[in-house]
């Protein structure tokens, strides 16, 4: 594998520089303490795994408590969040990484066990919702969540982080707004494409102006997305493509592709039958980084996603739950020895919090593979 190219440093196109190629993508670990703040299982596995990263993102800070998605996630609420959003940023940063912080908001995915609050959502009629306790978003409601979104950002600014990534993908609120098929509105915040995209639009903005009123151009900001939705009637790479050329008007640094194969090609719609990340990367046009994810576990992985050429930065997400080394190992040469599946009699080997081995050994499609037991290449 050609290492020089992944450890190569990135321009960003506010000036900032990534020290290399490599991202961490953003993971839900479950370790924060139930309250959001950090807690020594978390600083263990951040403190493990920035080391020769150029962009590391991490994962679902919630906005607003009615947004929760999971247990134990971090939260960039209000003041109380500070001490362990200061520690997160300062702990990635000192391993020599950009620390972007993800802000995000579940909408109906969010779950009332966990916030006592009624998930929000952009419809209540959307087919995905039936028989489920939602609420509707008033016109005035989707305008405070767009102040949270602003105010997530000041609060990622005052604690040191580099940037913030605005969570846009896996079908949580911003998706759902955007998506015909869970947007059922005919106001301001739907009814066409256009209107539909205007909540993500919004919110970019909103981040942006924060970033003006502090005066740190340097600050980073990127979106995410999920390219395609896998059931009748969601986003096609039509619609993707048309937020893409909305985006990239926007004074962004990356935009970051979530999918789980980082060669999947488009299934429907503007491009059909082409690679989706390169369909984005020739929307792009150089305007800012894309950021490419998708099952990248080894070095011949990462060595083939380089050669197409069709993301700045390759991301990784299960492989660095695998191997707290990551960013050693290729460096070194040395990527012959990444693990690629869970040993599950060998937790030392991972440095995982507990909550998450757990998940792990429930053998959840998200998480790494277990060791012997292969899974069923999945349509997404």
């Amino acid at each position: 594998m050609e290492t020089s190219k992944l450890f190569e440093k990135v321009v960003l196109n506010n000036k900032v520089e990534a020290p290399s190629r490599l991202a961490i993508a953003p993971l839900t670990l479950f370790s924060s303490n139930p309250d959001g703040t950090i807690n020594d299982e978390e600083r263990e596995y951040l403190k493990l795994r920035g080391t020769n990263v150029g962009i590391y993102v991490l994962g679902a800070a919630v906005v607003s408590k009615e947004g929760i998605t999971a247990v134990n996630l971090p939260r960039v609420i209000d003041e109380k969040d500070i001490p362990s959003l200061e520690e997160r940023a300062k702990i990635i940063k000192s391993q020599g990484a950009l620390a972007i912080n993800q802000i995000h908001h579940g909408g109906g995915l969010a779950i009332k066990d966990i916030s006592g609050l009624t998930p929000v959502v952009p419809s209540a009629n959307a087919p995905n919702l039936k028989g489920k306790e939602v609420h509707e978003l008033t016109d005035e409601e989707i305008k405070k969540i767009i102040d949270k979104f602003a105010y997530a950002t000041e609060l990622s600014i005052k604690t040191g982080y580099d940037g913030v990534e605005i969570h846009g993908a896996n079908n949580f609120l911003i998706q759902q707004f955007y998506s015909p098929y869970t947007n059922r509105r005919n106001d301001e915040w739907g009814g066409s494409d256009e209107k539909r995209m205007n909540f993500a639009l919004k919110i970019v903005d909103a981040v942006c102006k924060v970033r003006e009123k502090f005066n740190c151009p340097k600050f980073i900001i990127g979106y995410r997305l999920s390219p395609e939705e896998p059931y009748e009637g969601g986003i096609t790479m039509t619609e993707t493509l048309k937020l893409i050329r909305a985006l990239v008007k926007k004074p962004l640094q990356y935009i970051h592709i979530s999918q789980k194969d980082y060669f999947k090609k488009a299934r429907n719609g503007e491009g059909a039958g082409t690679e989706r990340l390169k369909l984005i990367h020739d929307e792009i046009k150089g305007k800012m980084a894309l950021i490419g994810v998708g099952g990248l576990k080894s070095e011949k992985d990462m060595d083939s996603a380089l050669k197409t050429g069709f993301s700045e930065f390759i991301a990784v997400g299960v492989a660095s739950m695998l191997n707290k080394d990551f960013g050693i190992l290729l460096k070194e040469g040395k990527g012959d020895k990444l693990n690629l599946e869970l040993d599950t009699e060998h937790p030392e080997k991972y440095s995982l919090p507990k909550h998450l081995w757990e998940m792990c050994l429930e053998d959840v499609d998200w998480l790494p593979p277990l060791k012997g037991k292969p899974r069923k290449k999945e349509e997404h």
